[in-house]
């Protein structure tokens, strides 16, 4: 007898003449759900994994700042991953400078600056309601402990020349000094060049970053400028008086003088003092 429709147009499940159950579908001679289906598009991915694959991507292929990377399409079939999620992936990279969008031209590779450590370290500090000087202490150290080991590195190195040069930014400072000037550019010039030696390119970007987190909050918080500028002057003329005579305890010793003064000059502003 032919197998028997039952009224809801489904199969008869009764048992097959050999007595063994029926398969579940053509070529299914098991249990369903035995094995995953097969997918015809990747598994969905969140957001932070698609950036990590167009950073490996960028690495890979070995891109420069700069490069264009491939296209929305182009990612799209590449990752395997919708125009939306590529678009967003990319978004959260660029706040991280590691691509950068040009509207009307395409995605290309970013400088990997530090702006966002800047952004993030700034947000930090000015979070610290009513610990202003606290938060900014803590940025301070980290910055005294890096330029106390860098200056014992540059000590007994720099050339006449270097040295020469360093003191000519004190004795610019010396002049807007006596002229009322403020002068913190000067200051970061300073940093700057005292370890142009090393040949680090991080090294800059560190302490500038430092620096521009420092200048943000005073900004924001309306500190006046350094009302001891001939003290700040002194400060950095030591430092370079010590590194002349290759003095690296003296050297390091001037530095931590200089932030000493950094640090009561901020305590003071955050007590509305001096």
């Amino acid at each position: 007898m032919s197998e028997r429709r039952v009224s809801d147009g489904s199969r008869n499940d009764s048992p097959r003449k050999d007595g063994r159950p029926k398969a579940d579908g053509p070529g299914d001679a098991g249990p369903r759900n035995s094995f995953p289906r097969a997918r015809s598009v990747r598994e969905p991915r969140v957001s932070s994994q698609i950036q990590r694959e167009v950073m490996q991507l960028i690495l890979d292929r070995r891109l420069r700042a700069g490069a264009p990377l491939p296209t929305e399409a182009e990612l799209m079939e590449s990752l395997g991953v919708s125009r939306n999620s590529v678009r967003e992936a990319l978004k959260a990279l660029q706040a991280l400078d590691i691509v950068e969008i040009r509207h009307g031209y395409g995605t290309y590779v970013g400088e990997a600056s530090l702006t966002p450590l800047v952004d993030g370290l700034t947000f930090r500090t000015l979070a610290q309601q009513g610990d202003d000087t606290g938060a900014l202490a803590e940025i301070l150290q980290v910055r005294e402990v890096l330029e106390e080991g860098l200056v014992r590195r540059v000590a007994g190195r720099l050339s006449d020349a270097e040295l020469a040069r360093l003191e000519a930014v004190v004795e610019r400072m010396e002049e807007a000094g006596r002229a009322g000037r403020p002068f913190p550019e000067l200051d970061r010039e300073f940093h700057e060049l005292l370890y142009a030696s090393l040949g680090n390119a991080l090294v800059p970007q560190l302490l500038g970053a430092f620096w521009t987190v420092f200048r943000r909050v005073a900004g924001v918080r309306g500190w006046t400028d350094d009302p001891t500028p001939d003290v700040t002057v002194r400060r950095h003329r030591d430092i370079v008086i010590a590194l002349r005579a290759g003095d690296v305890e003296g050297a390091q010793k001037a530095m931590a003088d200089h932030f000493r003064g950094i640090e009561a000059r901020a305590a003071q502003e955050s007590r509305g003092v001096g």
